[in-house]
This record gives C-alpha cells, structure tokens and sequence, in this order.
C-alpha cells in the first residue's frame, strides 16, 4: 500500500515544525501509518522565494511526480516585514504577497489535480517581544522589525483568497489573539511558537483537515492484517 503524501510548505515557522512538542511532528503522529509526511520549510523565506522553491520542487514536466494528496501553505511573517527596519529584504508588497499564494495554489493543482490544500495565515506578533529579542541578540532598535498590525493585514490578504478560491483555511492571527495572555502562552520569541502555540495550531489543523479528502476517516492505516507469529 502506498500512503499518500501531505505536505508541510512555508518558512521557519514550518522548518521547525518537528521540533519537540512541535505542530509537524504533532499531526505526523495524529496520521501514523495513514499518510508520509514531506516537510518543507525554509527559515527566512518570503512568498516570492518560496515560489520560486516551489515551482523547483514540484517540477510539471517531473518524468514520474508522487502525487499530492494535501498541503498546507503557511507564509506570511517574513513578507510582513517592515520597509525601513532590519528585515525589510524580506519584506513583499501585500498585492504581490497574495498573488504569489495564489500561483503557489494553482501550480500545485496543475502538479497534482486533486490535493487538498489548506492556507494559514501568519501569526500575530508580540511587538514589545520583539523589540526585546532583537536587543538581546545585539541589534541596537527601539522599533520591532514586525508588528501585530501589519501581519494583520497579510493575514486578511490569506483569508480573502481562501474565500476567493474556495480553500479551507486557518485564521491564525485572528484566532490565537482570543485566548487571553496569547504572547507568552503561543509566542516564544514574539513570533515563533512555544509547544502550546504548535498545540494551538495542531488542533486547528486536525480539524480543517478531517473536514476535507484527507480526513482521517478517508485515509485507511497500512500493515498486513496477519502475520505469521504476529498476535
């Protein structure tokens, strides 16, 4: 029996999904011998390198491409970055963020018709934690490189061609902030996740997922039935 393959696409956020307690590793065990997991994500990464990636990834022309059963595509935190700050070589135009999604979507429909694909939005971001973290690492700032308000907009930008495209998605920015003390409980460093940030986001994935073609009532687990000794 071959499992199908769901893949995990986005930037550090999802690099460091498999980390101890981490909302990768999380669903991985959540579909054990039901589906294999392909990990991709790139630290730093904006929505116009991961294009890029992806298309070099996922190559149409591939002689034999494994099909995509399902996907998630969780982009967001660098290209919300400030113009002016010390991360605005990550920074992308907010028009130019959503059309990258959304020819990272169609690429992958043409790669593989039928994949099931949920976007994220990027998280919401602890401006004060920021400013903190960047100071301890030796950055001589008084302003955060990211803000909340700011990833807010990127983050409507996912919503808003979810819609558009008819694609289950997680509002993650709009979601994490209705649980009270959300920056130290969900964020380690003001934008990364602690291991209840990566639960948080675990469940909500388990739910969108198990309301599509990759739920995982739909996905039989492998093994042979007997084997020879085996009780």
């Amino acid at each position: 029996m071959i499992r199908p393959q769901i893949v995990l696409f986005g930037d550090s956020i999802t690099q460091v999904s498999f980390d101890v307690g981490g909302w990768g590793g999380l669903l991985y065990n959540n579909y054990s011998r039901r589906a294999d997991f392909l990990v991709r994500g790139y630290a730093g990464y904006n929505t116009t390198w991961g294009l890029i990636m992806l298309q070099h990834l996922f190559q149409l022309d591939a002689p034999s491409p494994k099909p995509v059963a399902g996907m998630t595509i969780f982009f967001g935190a660098n290209d919300a970055a400030l113009v002016g700050r010390i991360s605005e070589a990550k920074h992308t135009p907010i028009d130019e963020y959503k059309e990258n999604l959304n020819k990272m979507v169609k690429h992958m429909k043409q790669y593989s018709p039928s994949v099931q694909i949920v976007m994220i939005t990027p998280p919401p971001v602890d401006d004060a934690r920021r400013v903190e973290v960047l100071r301890a690492e030796g950055k001589k700032i008084d302003l955060p490189e990211r803000t909340l308000e700011e990833s807010g907009k990127y983050a409507k930008k996912v919503v808003e061609l979810s819609k558009e495209l008819y694609l289950p998605y997680i509002d993650l920015w709009s979601k994490m902030q209705q649980v009270e003390g959300w920056q130290k409980k969900f964020l380690l460093d003001g934008l990364h996740f602690t291991q209840e940030g990566s639960l948080f986001l675990y469940k909500e994935l388990a739910l969108a997922f198990n309301q599509t073609s990759i739920s995982i009532d739909n996905l039989p687990s492998d093994g042979v039935s007997k084997l020879p000794g085996f009780q």
